[in-house]
């Protein structure tokens, strides 16, 4: 800017008269130009007086200054005193300069709010006056500059986890036997729709916590204890899944839920210590179930095995039934005296009591055998 020119309308607030005089005020009387040239200190002496300075006694200023203010914006904004033309003051860029710098803003607004780059996993929401108008697809997406329209991008792809409890601490709920359980899980879900996503629900991530704590707390509630800490948590975790969709469906909320795992279920901290040995104890009253299930299933195949076989002998019975009697009886004889001490004598011309030791491991005499083979008991055994 014109250092000079503001310089001298600052001056012209100063002057205490119409008349033109110098910068610095002049002294007594009308000759301010013959004195503006001497050098004296004060006013009073009709030389250059301090401008930020009171006047002198019976020298303020009256309507002079206001008409000498209002000739300095009259000025300003004829262009006079020095300034440059346009009705600018001297050093201001004109009309044309600053028109120019508007249009070049204008172009890069309108630059960055019409290009849009969506990335693969992103989908662009455009809404036009914040109404829905049209969704983006991945690449360079061109729409009408803000405020017109606005695009929203969202993560299509990104897998978003819920923690319940959200931070350490019990997470206490009530089941079917009036037990209270203690159950830490998560929820897995993503956006299947982003139009719903954007303008059907406000707080997405509050929406799938509170939905899902209510399914769970359902799901649980018809579950006895022992289902909750055992082999029902399968069913309570599809159960809750399928009650959660259910109800982000309902409000359309573009929501899909991935699945629900539940990462811990036990008793509260104040009865532990009693619940883990009521599960010791069912842990191993079910082990003594699985061992008298695989010993009846022994039994079983051994006597279906028995079955079997005597089936086998019948049928060989009724073709020959002298014979197989006959079979038998040897077949049975031999496996009792196998196990058994034994001495065989002949009834005839034998001593009917002979004190003989104790034999171990004996075997049949030969006159068994042959009286065996003749069809004619032993004749005595002990």
């Amino acid at each position: 800017m014109n250092l000079s020119g503001w310089i001298a309308r600052a001056g012209v607030l100063w002057n205490e008269n119409k008349g033109p005089q110098s910068p610095w005020g002049g002294g007594k009387g009308g000759n301010d130009g013959g004195d503006a040239g001497k050098g004296g200190g004060n006013g009073d002496s009709g030389g250059p007086r301090n401008p930020w300075a009171f006047p002198p006694e019976g020298k303020r200023p009256g309507r002079a200054s206001v008409t000498s203010l209002d000739d300095f914006l009259k000025r300003a904004r004829k262009g006079g005193g020095g300034g440059g033309g346009g009705g600018f003051p001297a050093g201001v860029p004109g009309k044309p300069v600053i028109l120019a710098g508007l249009a070049i803003l204008a172009l890069l607004w309108i630059a960055f709010t019409s290009f849009h780059v969506i990335a693969p996993e992103q989908r662009g929401v455009v809404a036009l006056f914040g109404k829905y108008s049209r969704t983006l697809d991945p690449g360079i997406g061109i729409t009408l500059p803000a405020p017109i329209q606005s695009v929203k991008k969202i993560d299509v792809q990104a897998i978003r986890t819920e923690d319940f409890p959200a931070t350490t601490g019990e997470n206490l709920m009530l089941t079917q036997d009036q037990n209270i359980v203690d159950l830490a899980y998560s929820v897995r879900w993503d956006i299947q729709n982003p139009e719903d996503f954007v303008f059907q629900i406000a707080n997405p991530g509050q929406t799938v916590r509170a939905t899902a704590e209510s399914a769970m707390r359902a799901a649980v509630a018809g579950v006895t204890l022992n289902e909750a800490i055992g082999p029902g948590r399968t069913v309570i975790e599809a159960r809750v899944q399928q009650a959660t969709q259910a109800i982000l469906d309902e409000y359309n909320s573009g929501i899909r839920i991935q699945g629900v795992a539940i990462r811990n279920a036990s008793a509260p901290g104040a009865v532990d210590e009693a619940f883990k040995q009521v599960t010791a104890a069912q842990q191993e009253a079910e082990g003594a179930r699985n061992q008298a299930r695989a010993y009846a299933q022994q039994i079983i195949a051994l006597a279906q095995g028995e079955a079997a076989q005597f089936d086998k002998i019948y049928e060989q019975y009724k073709l020959a039934p002298e014979v197989t009697r006959r079979r038998l009886y040897y077949e049975t004889m031999e496996s009792v005296l196998a196990k058994s001490n034994k001495t065989i004598v002949e009834a005839q011309g034998v001593t009917p009591y002979l004190p003989l030791p104790t034999p171990r491991g004996g075997t049949v005499q030969p006159q068994v055998q042959q009286q065996a083979q003749q069809g004619q008991q032993p004749g005595g055994a002990q």
